[in-house]
């Protein structure tokens, strides 16, 4: 039974793609299966081709006329893009911003954009997921699931993405027991990355669109959400499966992460990340902030900010607490905190368990 949400007939999902002829159709395929999606009722999806040299459009295009997507309203726009802006940053922003334009046309207030890679798969409920998920925010990630879609993978390979997962959960446990985010409630996931956002056009307007950058581009645009106070949902119903190919168009991308693992368990080499004492300051230091902010400027001045820390990230304009830490965070960085020297991952974990253990033996003897 597919029922209809009212709100995916103000969804579009964007996707930027460049002679993607073998993965594109399987996304499309996906989207075509979404949860509410019908002929009568049909999802939008723009798809914004760039620098093309293969059958990518062609095949795009016979499956939009032959009735292979019934379910799906799909746009097809071709760009030639100058080689100095031929990046995956230009490409979204130009997908995200047509996505936006062609709800403009059809006079849809309230518009939804969905971010999506043409090399992922969505399940049946990611589109209805991000738009309920949005009832409660401004920004939705969606968890990554890699697809190994039947390449060989190194022994090992499980057993890796595994702990580094523990790692990043473990990270996000501290935050729960120091500095919990009500608006982001565990159990949640930390992934904010292109092949699954979602966001309001107002907002994704409000916030000057997408900054066209050769890589990064998501990160950029979600700490721009929250420097004007938008609150960042990691909703664990949101999930979208994305290639574990280790050969991308994009340094520091999917494909340089998953590169990076097989060399791990290929050729030894250590996969490091920063300590515990890293993130525990972090998260401290988040917190003191917090709670500064609510007392008002007295608070932060006491904290040992100037002035001119104030001025300088326009602190008058700060919507709430979250506006404040993302602004000086931006201003300080890393400075006063541990040393981020990354170390190898088995240790890392180590550290973590040991901050854990006595974050988390009070509330453990509590309950006792």
């Amino acid at each position: 039974m597919r029922d209809f949400d009212p709100a995916l007939a103000r969804t579009v999902v964007c996707v930027p793609a460049r002679n993607e002829q073998e993965a594109l159709p399987r996304l499309l395929l996906s989207l075509n299966r979404q949860d509410g999606a019908s002929p009568r009722d049909r999802l939008r999806v723009l798809v914004l081709a760039n620098n093309c040299t293969d059958d990518m459009v062609a095949r795009v295009g016979l499956m939009a006329s032959d009735g292979h997507v019934p379910n799906l309203d799909i746009r097809l726009i071709e760009a030639s893009l100058a080689p100095e802006i031929a990046h995956v940053g230009t490409a979204r922003r130009l997908a995200l911003d047509a996505g936006a334009a062609w709800l403009d046309e059809d006079r849809i207030a309230g518009g939804i954009l969905l971010s999506t890679d043409a090399d992922a798969i969505a399940p049946a409920g990611w589109a209805k997921a991000n738009v309920i998920a949005l009832e409660g925010a401004e920004l939705v990630g969606g968890r990554l699931l890699i697809d190994e879609d039947g390449q060989p993978s190194p022994p090992g390979v499980a057993d890796l993405h595994g702990r580094i997962e523990r790692y990043w959960a473990s990270v996000r446990r501290i935050e729960d027991s120091i500095d919990p985010p009500p608006h982001d409630p565990a159990p949640r996931h930390g992934d904010h990355v292109a092949a699954s956002l979602g966001l309001r056009v107002d907002l994704y307007r409000a916030v000057g669109g997408l900054p066209a950058l050769a890589c990064g581009e998501d990160n950029a645009l979600v700490s721009n959400v929250r420097r004007v106070g938008g609150r960042v949902r990691h909703c664990p119903n949101v999930a979208i499966r994305v290639s574990a190919r280790r050969a991308g168009r994009v340094e520091g991308g999917m494909a340089t992460e998953m590169a990076r693992r097989s060399r791990v368990l290929t050729e030894g080499e250590a996969y490091c990340l920063p300590p515990a004492s890293h993130w525990l300051a972090l998260v401290e230091r988040r917190r003191a902030w917090r709670l500064a902010w609510r007392s008002g400027t007295a608070a932060l001045l006491a904290l040992g900010l100037s002035v001119e820390d104030l001025d300088g990230i326009e602190f008058e304009t700060c919507a709430n607490d979250i506006a404040l830490v993302e602004r000086l965070e931006d201003r300080f960085g890393d400075a006063g905190l541990p040393p981020m020297t990354p170390v190898p991952l088995d240790i890392a974990l180590k550290g973590l368990d040991r901050v854990l253990a006595g974050l988390e033996a009070p509330a453990r003897a509590l309950s006792a």
